[in-house]
């Protein structure tokens, strides 16, 4: 069972006007729709499924959108596609290891093209980026003293 393909099919972003005050941002990514899909490889022949999905980030107050849609190609064998097709059909639920895969997948890549596309319209991104604090004291080496003064505390002691 591997992930062997990702593709894009739809990208948008809307900015309506500039963000006044305190932004929230929610991300949302829902699996729309499952299908058998299998894949030809020379003669042989793979059993695959294609997750279909959509993202999304809203900026609220409403003023800007972010929304990414797409597919990923699941290969799998005969029997575990049979099952989690069966189980999509009927309840619109996905095993948990499996959808945890998917759903880690798809987070990936829309969560770095979210970001590129945030920048191009002047957005902030809508996954917090990481940032450094330098801290302005100096830190005590491991054990809380330094070499020099372990070293007078000997010396002393052997006195």
């Amino acid at each position: 069972m591997a992930i062997v393909g990702f593709e894009f099919t739809k990208i948008n972003v809307q900015k309506q006007e500039t963000a006044k005050g305190k932004i929230n941002i929610s991300n949302n990514v829902a699996i729309a729709d499952i299908k058998k899909s299998d894949l030809q490889l020379g003669k042989t022949k793979q059993t695959g499924i294609k997750f279909i999905f959509d993202y999304r980030s809203l900026y609220e107050p409403k003023f800007a959108r972010i929304e990414l849609g797409g597919n990923i190609l699941f290969l799998t064998d005969e029997k575990n596609a049979k099952e989690i097709l069966e189980s999509w059909d009927k309840e619109k639920k996905i095993k948990k290891e499996i959808a945890e895969t998917i759903i880690n997948s798809i987070l990936t890549k829309c969560n770095i093209q979210s970001i590129i596309l945030s920048n191009t319209v002047n957005l902030p991104p809508p996954v917090p980026m990481p940032k450094v604090n330098v801290a302005s004291a100096v830190p005590k080496p491991k054990g809380g003293e330094k070499k020099e003064e372990k070293k007078e505390k000997q010396e002393s002691l052997k006195k």
